[in-house]
């Protein structure tokens, strides 16, 4: 039962420490939570809030402090035990079972059952409910989820979480691969919890969302509480971004460079398509040109970069590179001719979260450190230490598993695995995702920093302002076509919105 007082805390994390081997994740954090609100975590990449919630999940035990629940201290040993005591996480990582039915994820871990005989029918009629209160009654239960979208996989992980009669569900970046309905959809939902008394942890980078669905927030830096409870209403966006970083961030874009005279085109698309998803896409990218294709969720844009790089195989058109026609559907030729990719689901797609960071930026030259079989693995080290020292990833070994980086320091890792390969052409697909505002910055630096060094870069992003902010040329795509071409100096926010929304042609 939901306690009545909603002016008193039910659940409160005290003087939370957590130390790793080498690493002090949490010096002492305290985070106070009320019935039927929306609270919200901030803070940069590594400033802590992932261990936190492990810690309040029970994947993580705590080294000091304490976790009280209605004033009264617990004990939350593990994950089973953090949901009897009433705590639901949707961790950012999606954590489904490809193999497994929509019906089985949600409810992995409580099964539905009478007598010890599972309770199948049960469980398939009350994951639909569920997913009807969500707004995508369009998913089968039946369904295996390794057939799902991304987007797909988060609706099954909310799905999961409103399964256990909870009294707080966390949330990390919820809203990351969805699109602005199923957004929607989802504060729809939050709402609707926080009314009948359940309280949401909310974590996001996106300051907008913070400020649509919001009740207070806590903001985390280095490990510690260095603001708490503050009303989302009467908290500028400039002081919360000044407690997260230190500083205030109030124009992340670095400064456009103009484009030499006569530069040459490094990368000549003509004529592109993939049946039943894209038609038509021409584009040419110079050296030292950032170009930014702009468009909702679905509307093509990351397939076209897939396509590029040969990950699909395009029913139509050409590719070339310094005038070198690149084989259909040949990710070996894309790389050989100097293409990297840096895809939209980095974790899944991009990394390999158990290995080593230096392995992680080896990864797609190999054969430079391979010596009669066997790979140089202090050439590899050598070699990725360089490209991390120059890109400021942090913490600085690169012998550390990938997985305990930070969001933007693994996306800096990507971008490393190019650098050593030395690539002429950059596709960069959502490059800022679950980063933090100030490692974004860095980013978006970084990018220019590559392309003023003579990389032609495409970038694919759901963020508007960002493409406006960092391209030099933008294209606009809705439902698989180039709707409008030009440089991003000419265009506003707005209108690349109504033509995403309307598909009218500029």
């Amino acid at each position: 039962m939901v306690r009545a007082d909603p002016h008193q805390p039910f659940l409160q994390m005290q003087g939370i420490v957590k130390v790793f081997p080498g690493a002090r994740a949490l010096d002492g954090v305290d985070l106070e939570i009320l019935p039927g609100e929306v609270h919200c975590l901030l803070g940069q990449n590594g400033a802590g809030k992932s261990t936190l919630i492990k810690v309040l999940a029970g994947a993580h035990q705590p080294t000091e402090g304490q976790i009280l629940l209605d004033g009264e201290p617990i004990n939350i040993s593990d994950p089973v035990a953090a949901l009897r005591h009433g705590v639901a996480t949707m961790y950012q990582e999606l954590d489904v079972v490809d193999g497994l039915t929509v019906a089985e994820n949600v409810y992995l871990g409580h099964e539905l059952s009478t007598m010890g005989f599972s309770q199948r029918r049960e469980a398939v009629r009350s994951t639909r409910e569920i997913l009807k209160r969500l707004g995508h009654s369009e998913i089968s239960p039946s369904k295996e989820v390794g057939n799902l979208s991304a987007a797909g996989k988060q609706i099954v992980s909310m799905a999961r979480a409103l399964s256990h009669d909870a009294r707080v569900i966390v949330m990390d970046e919820p809203s990351a691969v969805l699109d602005s309905e199923e957004v929607g959809n989802l504060f729809r939902v939050v709402k609707e919890l926080t009314a009948a008394g359940v309280a949401v942890v909310y974590i996001s980078h996106r300051l907008e969302e913070i400020r649509e669905i919001g009740d207070r927030i806590t903001v985390l830096k280095d490990g510690r509480t260095v603001a708490q409870n503050l009303p989302v209403s009467e908290t500028p966006t400039v002081k919360l971004i000044t407690l997260m970083t230190g500083r205030s961030v109030e124009y992340v874009f670095p400064d456009a460079t103009e484009l030499p005279d006569g530069a040459p085109v490094v990368l000549d698309v003509a004529g592109l398509s993939l049946r039943g998803t894209f038609a038509d896409v021409s584009m040419q990218v110079r050296a030292g040109e950032i170009v930014g294709l702009a468009g909702l969720v679905g509307s093509g844009r990351s397939e076209i970069l897939e396509t590029v790089y040969g990950a699909r195989r395009a029913t139509a058109g050409r590719v070339e590179v310094d005038g070198r026609r690149l084989r259909v559907g040949s990710v070996a030729s894309a790389v050989d001719a100097g293409i990297g990719l840096a895809p939209e689901e980095r974790k899944s797609q991009g990394l390999l979260l158990d290995e080593p960071v230096y392995r992680n930026v080896t990864l797609s030259t190999f054969s430079r450190f391979a010596k009669g079989g066997f790979l140089d693995e202090r050439a590899e080290r050598r070699a990725a230490k360089e490209q991390a020292d120059s890109l400021e990833l942090r913490p600085t070994g690169v012998d550390r598993p990938i997985r305990t980086l930070s969001g933007g320091n693994q996306q800096k890792a990507m971008l490393a695995r190019w650098l050593v390969h030395g690539c002429r052409v950059l596709l960069l697909d959502e490059p800022t995702r679950g980063v933090d505002v100030g490692a974004r910055a860095e980013i978006y630096a970084l990018i220019r920093r590559l392309a003023d060094e003579g990389a032609a870069v495409v970038v694919v992003s759901s963020e508007i302002p960002e493409v406006l902010g960092l391209a030099d040329r933008v294209l606009v795509i809705s439902e698989g076509r180039v709707v409008h071409e030009g440089p991003t100096a000419s265009i506003d926010e707005h209108q690349v919105l109504d033509m995403v929304m309307e598909g009218s042609v500029a």
